[in-house]
């Protein structure tokens, strides 16, 4: 439906293409970008990132969210697409995805080992491969600029050599009325060895993506202090972090 250089329309006299609208998380470009795919083609990518599903295995009391099974009467499918209306999603549905994201476009099933004998005994469980490969460069620009200059640009962390790439998230949650603020990241970009996804719920101001990605630069530079990013990992390793405030 679009190119990286295709150019969408997002005020009277303002085009982006999708690097800047990712970076900046313009509405207006991912509403008209949902209308011209339609609802069947956004539900079939959508269910296959993992939308409307447990994103672990065996994780007790773990929601699988929700997905609509046709466009919503508020805003169809470019509402749908923008601000999400309709979809119920889980951080820990988020970081699988964003963990996706930063190893090639494998989502797997996330684990909890809670002792030393089941960390020793862990192998990965592969849920499904995406065949996301050929857009993924295009996505994990969107998710550089936006902290290099965008919405998640706090999450940025200007004593360390590792950037983040992240994409954040601010929406009304409408059947218990208040505001949600999110920012889905992984870390870092030529090496990755986190994933990362943070949610904040309240009624103020405060409450959005941005303060999201601050909360997520925090972290990143407590574990840049602890030195997380200079150990030894096994390869192809990803760490997933969930956390909810």
């Amino acid at each position: 439906v679009i190119t990286r250089d295709t150019m969408l329309k997002v005020g009277r006299r303002k085009y982006m293409n999708l690097t800047e609208a990712l970076a900046h998380s313009n509405n207006t470009f991912f509403e008209e970008l949902g209308r011209r795919m339609g609802f069947d083609t956004v539900s079939r990518y959508g269910r296959l990132l993992g939308l409307g599903e447990l994103a672990g295995y065996n994780l007790p009391d773990e929601h699988p969210g929700s997905f609509p099974t046709q466009a919503p009467a508020f805003g169809g499918v470019g509402r749908m697409s923008s601000f999400g209306e309709g979809i119920q999603v889980t951080p820990l549905q988020l970081a699988a995805l964003a963990s996706a994201f930063a190893n090639g476009g494998t989502l797997y099933y996330l684990q909890y080992p809670h002792s030393q004998e089941e960390v020793d005994a862990f192998q990965p469980r592969v849920k499904r491969d995406l065949n996301i490969g050929n857009v993924l460069p295009e996505v994990r620009e969107g998710m550089l600029a936006a902290v290099l200059y965008g919405t998640g640009r706090l999450s940025a962390d200007p004593g360390g050599e590792e950037t983040p790439l992240g994409k954040t998230g601010t929406c009304d949650d409408r059947t218990n009325p208040s505001r949600i603020g999110w920012f889905l990241s992984y870390a870092d970009e030529a090496h990755p060895r986190i994933a990362l996804a943070v949610l904040l719920r309240g009624n103020t101001r405060r409450v959005k993506g941005p303060t999201a990605a601050q909360v997520a630069g925090h972290i990143y530079r407590t574990l840049r202090q602890q030195n997380y990013f200079g150990e030894t990992a096994s390869a192809g390793t990803v760490k997933t972090i969930s956390t909810g405030k």
